[in-house]
């Protein structure tokens, strides 16, 4: 058979939220105990795993009985360690995944990691199935000796209510994401709705069916998508080093990649051009490799390259031969267009081209723009670009980083520029999101309170520095802010002076905000006689200023709405 007819296994990867049976699932499909090998219980590393066809038919008898002949040689399953790692596996043009199968343990439903990873198989359109995991949790819950079908339906009365109440649960958070789903064997149209299969890791129950369902998605729809193509195509998980070298550790999703092949990677600048001395294949469940003159896709493969200078995780790379000029181009503008900028917008950095390509794609859904993208820590560069942004659109005056953090002498220039960093990008959107409807609220009330400033002072009478010309004493900032210059009142009306300087910690401010403790001079006051029985002071503003006070309160905090009313009070005394 020629190669160009040849079908390559699918890459299946395995995801979900941190402890819901990912690798104990895997365990199931290989006959292993990785899990207990792994600190705490939780994947530390990528891990790959060919699953031959023989190996399927044996661990899935479903397939045989019911008579169908598989065309697929088998599976490459990749092990994620949380999120982070599976927003990496991505090739040009989106996720390196032809099918995921998504973990979720019954009891627990969709967790922030879960609804990141939701998101980022719509973004990408992968196809998956759902792993309900842990259906032994459930009180009561007894394996049964037959199909899982007929297990479900022969549980107690009770177990069934339960089951089925988290079945119900998670299948509305589901469509809340926007997937409609039903379980395996009720689906009329596996276009429209996510196959369910209930299963435990522990009792092995399901592991089958869910087994069976892959292999029929990928019979059924990725035919087309799998057949090899003729140019080694893979992607970068890695660069390492040891004594004989640099090594990069990569999936090839497509092809046959030979020792001495020319490859073209994509990079920020110019395409890498690089040649591969020698190929190793990775050994499914083991840290060893195995030398080969040739691999075929699709495999873990650690390469040696006569030039590694520059490579990251998450550069995709492609074999080129008498091509090498076009192929160049080709990436260049593959490349430029999937980390295409905008003329405004925020900072982003992350730790691979993979997270950067998520992290852009999911920002350009919820409509966010971005000036400057790169990979590496936040430095002074970055902090300048969104300083720039201060003048232009103060809501755009923020970095976001994705798995990495600020350089140490980066931090003492920083300013007001905001910086979130998180590993997870469903927190990391959200957080930005809220940060700026907080900020646009801050903007609106910085404009109105540019007009008059709320203000409600108690009066410290332990602290008095000076009793006149100018009266100085101590005060605390109960509710909005104190500036120089606003007019002052007591509580009972009285017009007392404008506020002449304010002192903190010895030092000259032009304001103070709730909470803080300072000194006010008061010009032309006399404290014994005006102020000695008085406990507070609020700032004095207009009936005009009032109304407009009361027109924006949306965007006064509770503490200044009741200042507002206790000063409107104090004026209608007057009235």
């Amino acid at each position: 058979m020629a190669q160009a007819n040849k079908i390559r296994q699918p890459i299946v990867t395995v995801c979900g939220h941190v402890d819901h049976g990912k690798t104990s699932i895997l365990d199931c499909f290989r006959n292993t105990n990785l899990r207990e090998r792994e600190a705490g219980g939780i994947t530390q590393k990528i891990s790959f795993t060919k699953y031959p066809i023989e190996q399927i038919i044996k661990a899935c008898p479903l397939i045989e009985k019911q008579g169908i002949k598989l065309e697929i040689p088998g599976f490459l399953f990749i092990d994620t360690p949380g999120h982070a790692a599976f927003t990496n596996l991505r090739k040009r043009g989106g996720s390196l995944a032809d099918l995921a199968i998504l973990v979720v343990a019954v009891k627990e439903g969709i967790k922030p990691q879960t609804a990141e990873v939701l998101q980022i198989l719509k973004a990408n359109k992968v196809p998956f199935l759902i792993a309900l995991n842990k259906i032994d949790t459930i009180s009561g819950w007894r394996k049964g000796e037959g199909s899982l079908k007929e297990s479900i339906e022969s549980q107690a009365l009770n177990v069934s209510q339960e089951f089925q109440e988290a079945l119900l649960t998670f299948q509305g958070n589901l469509r809340e994401h926007g997937f409609e789903s039903a379980l395996f064997h009720d689906i009329k149209d596996f276009t429209k709705e996510f196959a369910i299969v209930p299963c435990s890791a522990r009792t092995k129950e399901g592991i089958s069916e869910l087994l069976f369902v892959l292999c029929g998605l990928c019979q059924r729809f990725l035919k087309e998508r799998l057949k090899l193509g003729e140019l080694a195509k893979g992607v970068i998980l890695e660069v390492k080093k040891d004594r004989t070298g640099n090594y990069a550790e990569s999936i090839l999703y497509d092809g046959k990649l030979d020792e001495g092949d020319q490859l073209v990677i994509a990079s920020f600048d110019n395409p890498i051009i690089t040649k591969v001395r020698a190929i190793q294949e990775i050994l499914s469940l083991t840290n060893k490799y195995k030398s080969e003159k040739k691999i075929v896709a699709a495999s873990g493969v650690r390469m040696q390259l006569a030039d590694s200078e520059g490579i990251l995780a998450g550069m995709p790379f492609q074999e080129a031969k008498e091509d090498i000029k076009q192929v160049v181009s080709q990436f260049k503008k593959e490349f430029s267009n999937a980390l295409q900028t905008d003329k405004q917008g925020i900072i982003i950095k992350a730790d691979s081209l993979g997270s950067l390509e998520a992290l852009i794609t999911l920002l350009k859904q919820a409509n966010i723009q971005i000036l400057k993208a790169g990979i590496g820590l936040i430095g002074k560069s970055d902090i300048v670009n969104a300083k720039a942004n201060l003048e232009i659109n103060p809501l755009n005056a923020i970095i976001i980083g994705f798995n990495v953090d600020v350089e140490e002498d980066a931090k003492e220039i920083l300013g007001n520029v905001k910086v979130l960093s998180n590993d997870v990008v469903y927190k990391l959107i959200e957080d930005l999101q809220l940060w700026r409807t907080e900020k646009a609220n801050q903007i609106e009330k910085e404009k109105l309170l540019g007009l008059a400033t709320i203000c409600k002072l108690e009066i410290l009478h332990q602290y008095i520095f000076r009793n006149l010309n100018p009266a100085i004493f101590g005060v605390r900032v109960l509710a909005g802010r104190i500036r120089t210059g606003i007019p002052l009142i007591a509580e009972d009306g009285e017009e007392i002076a404008r506020v002449k300087s304010i002192q903190r910690d010895k030092s000259t401010v032009e304001e103070a905000k709730e909470g803080d403790e300072i000194a006010i001079a008061l010009p032309g006051v006399n404290f014994e006689r005006r102020l000695k029985d008085k406990k507070y002071l609020y700032a004095d503003i207009s009936d005009r200023q009032f109304k407009d006070f009361k027109k924006n309160k949306d965007v006064l905090s509770s503490q200044e709405l009741k200042v507002i009313d206790e000063i409107s009070k104090i004026k209608n005394l007057l009235i």
